[in-house]
This record gives C-alpha cells, structure tokens and sequence, in this order.
C-alpha cells in the first residue's frame, strides 16, 4: 500500500505524473505532426525518437555517477525537471523537422540529468523487501500522467479546432507543476552527503557493481532492442484509419494497460522474484508485435496497442527493482546511469532499423522485425534460466 512506503517515493510517483502528462501530450500528435504537417519521413520520425531517447538514456550515465560522486539526488532532479519544462515552449514554435528534433534531444537531456539519480533516490528511501512495490507505484504514476496527457491532447485538439502548436503550449502548465511539486515535497534521506572518498567512475568499480547490475544491464538491453518507439504504434493505427485529432488513443490505451500493471507486478516481484516476470513480459511483447504487424482493422491494432502495454507493466518497474537489488549503496547512481547508457544506445540502433525498414518495407517488416528480435532473447533467457538451475553458482 502507498502508506507504507515513505512520502518521498509518492511524492516523485507525482512529479513524474505531472512532467509525463506534459510529455505526453506533445507525444501523442508529435509523429502524425511531423509526418502530415511538417513533411517528415517514417525515418526521419525514427531519427527524432531514437536520438532523443538515447540521448537521454546516455546522460543518465554520467548524472547517476555525479549523485554519487556528491552524495546529493534532489539538485540533479532539480536540474533535470527544470530543463525538461523550459524546453516544452520549443515544441510549439518549432516549424521544422530539424527545430523539432533540437526541442527533442533538448527535453530528453533534461530527462536524463533527472533519471538515474531519482531511480537511485527511491532506492535510498526504501528497504530492499520493498523495492518492487516502490518502482511499481512511481511507473504506475507516471504512467497515469501518460494516460492524462493523449486525453488532454485529444480535449484541446477539439477545442483549439485542431491547432497543434497551441496543444503543445498548454504542456507548459503541467511541465511547471512537475518542478513545484519537487521543490516542495521531496527531500533525500537523512545522512545524505558528501561521501567519505569521492566515488571514480574507473574499472574498479566497475568491478563492484557485481554479475547481477551486468544481467539487468543485458536483458533491459536486449528488450530495448527489441522495442521499438510508441510513435510506430500511432503510425500503424493511421495506416488502418485512425485520425489525427484521435491518434492520442494509442497512447491511451497503453498506458491504461501499463498504470494498471506495473504497481501490482512490481508488489508481486518482491514475493515471487523478478527474472520470471521479465520472461513473461519478452513472450507478451512478442505477441504484441505480431498484432501489430498483421492485425487489420482498429480493433485488433489496439488490442496490439494494448499487449504493448502489458509487457510495458511486466518488465519496467521489475528491471529498476533487479539492479537497485544488485548495486551496492555508494554506486547505485552509477549502476542506474550505466544501465541506461547501454539500454539508450539499444534503443538508437532499434528505432534507427525500426525507421529504415517502415521507409523500405513497410509496417509489417518492421513489427515482424522487433518480434523476431524478442523471440530470440527469449529464447536465450529460457536457456540461460535452465544452465543456472542445473549448475547453481
């Protein structure tokens, strides 16, 4: 239950609602934006989505290190929040690709500077017996706000009578919530500060962080790889007829799915252990993609849309939880940001092939591709799981 875990966590479960909600509703109308107004390409859609993704994923690497170099999150979250609300104005002025990509890469840096010391944060304030249940309750926040957002975008759409820059101004609001609510409500746990020697980011400890940070690291890579942006879901459900003013739905309906998973998983991950949720989550989003790529008709798109979202739940909040178990206290910012270095540049490459296949082959290829792709790490975790029980180290 929320009340058992401290205010602190609740209170980032907040600040990320509020800033994905912003996020959200320029997310939502950004890829038919790009593609029906501005003239952008199915890889120029895939450029913007993997650069600013990985780009935000990379500086993870070095804003974990430096909270745990300094021994203090809250300024980095700070730093992080700030940036991502100044650059929500850019979006609505951007009248180009290239603006939009800038805007892009600008508000994914701020998400970065925030990610691995928050991720870190939580782990700081909670027990390791409730570590699952305390990724779980900020996902489902957060995922709340991306549920918030495509409806709210759908709303203004309506009202401003389809005028997208507008809808992308009216982020703004929610964006400088996310920063108050930091401001005011979060604070690091007593004895935070300064460490007793300045934590290196050298081959030494590297070598603490231990085998388990390197699993986490190599599945949440591979499932990175193999998931594409949300943006190609919004494109295929516009390839079956769903509308511009309506195109937020899909993010509606995968986040719905996702809020509504990850809390619950992430409790029951403290119970039952977390690889055997992360296998279901692989095996849920290969039949995601397979929905995707030959469902025809709305319907069976957003069920695809849906098992998206599942897998989204199952595998999230579980992986934060393996590498905060892994990590010891003095390097859990570093292990954070190293994770999401690895995982971001799986992300680069995924949504770069996920853009060259949509431009050459089409929809089907490429959600063919990505499930081709989460098979085979499936198939390699199931032996991998098989080894380990038969010769337990």
């Amino acid at each position: 239950m929320p009340s058992r875990l401290p205010a602190g966590v609740v209170a980032l479960g907040i600040v990320s609602l509020f800033m994905d909600m912003s996020s959200e509703m320029i997310h939502a109308l950004l890829p038919l934006y790009l593609v029906g107004t501005l003239g952008a390409s199915a890889l120029m859609v895939g450029l913007i989505e993997g650069v600013g993704e990985a780009v935000a994923q990379i500086t993870k690497l070095f804003s974990g290190h430096l909270s745990d170099r300094f021994g203090r999150r809250k300024p980095l979250l700070v730093l992080g929040y700030g940036l991502s609300a100044a650059t929500k104005p850019l979006f609505a002025l951007a009248g180009v690709p290239a603006l939009v990509l800038g805007a892009r890469v600008a508000d994914r840096v701020g998400k970065g500077i925030r990610g691995a010391p928050r991720d870190a944060l939580i782990a700081d304030m909670v027990p390791p017996e409730r570590r699952g249940a305390a990724y779980g309750l900020r996902q489902s926040l957060d995922t709340i706000g991306a549920v918030a957002g495509p409806l709210l975008a759908v709303l203004f759409m309506l009202v401003f009578s389809g005028n997208v820059p507008l809808v992308f101004a009216a982020a703004i609001v929610p964006a400088v919530m996310a920063v108050a609510v930091l401001l005011i409500f979060v604070r690091e746990p007593p004895g935070q500060g300064s460490p007793p020697a300045p934590v290196r980011l050298n081959r030494e400890n590297l070598r603490l962080l231990g085998p388990g940070v390197w699993v986490a690291i190599l599945i949440g890579s591979a499932l990175t790889l193999a998931r594409i942006s949300e943006a190609f879901m919004i494109l295929r459900a516009s390839e079956v007829g769903l509308s511009l003013a309506y195109a937020p739905f899909v993010l509606v309906v995968m986040n719905v799915v996702y809020a509504a998973t990850a809390w619950p998983v992430g409790t029951l991950s403290d119970r039952v252990g977390k690889t055997r949720l992360l296998t279901i989550g692989f095996a849920v989003l290969v039949a995601a993609d397979l929905v995707l790529a030959f469902g025809q008709g709305l319907v069976v798109i957003f069920a695809g849309v849906a098992l998206w979202g599942l897998h989204m739940g199952l595998t999230q909040g579980v992986l934060s939880a393996l590498v905060a178990d892994a990590t010891p206290a003095p390097l859990r910012g570093t292990a954070f940001g190293l994770f999401s270095l690895m995982t971001g540049l799986a992300m680069l490459v995924g949504n770069g092939v996920a853009g060259a296949l949509w431009a050459g082959f089409g929809s089907a290829v490429t959600f063919g591709t990505g499930a081709v792709v989460a098979a085979v790490a499936l198939g390699a975790g199931l032996v991998w799981q098989n080894r380990m029980a038969r010769n337990p180290v």
